[in-house]
């Protein structure tokens, strides 16, 4: 992240070491290392809140999304008068009473050159 070296934190332990003396040193790392955990701890919770957010906000999209569908589907049934079945095509109409009584389907018949 921040493209430390080997050599860089040899650097700041040596600096470290000669500004702050052997005795604190211990300490002061010690205290340097609870400091980086709350750091690390406080990015997490962050992160962790922000990706609640987003979820939640795909979830809100999704449901709107499945409401205007539901709107679609009881107006396809209020237009056509039958309830629109799972999986059924809405582009398909409905065959009329002649045609099935004369057992045509409203589709194009086939050529046949078959003989």
């Amino acid at each position: 992240m921040f493209d430390i070296g080997f050599t860089e934190i040899v650097m700041v332990f040596v600096v470290a070491l000669v500004v702050v003396g052997p005795e604190r040193l211990p300490g002061i790392a010690r205290k340097a290392g609870l400091w980086v955990g709350k750091m690390r701890g406080l990015v997490a919770s962050v992160k962790a809140d922000i990706d609640r957010e987003l979820a939640t906000e795909e979830l809100r999209k999704a449901l709107a999304k499945q409401a205007s569908v539901t709107e679609l589907e009881e107006l396809v049934d209020e237009v056509t008068g039958q309830p629109l079945q799972a999986g059924e095509n809405v582009a398909q109409p409905a065959p009329d009473t002649a045609e099935l009584e004369n057992g045509t389907t409203g589709e194009p018949a086939a050529d046949d050159d078959r003989q």
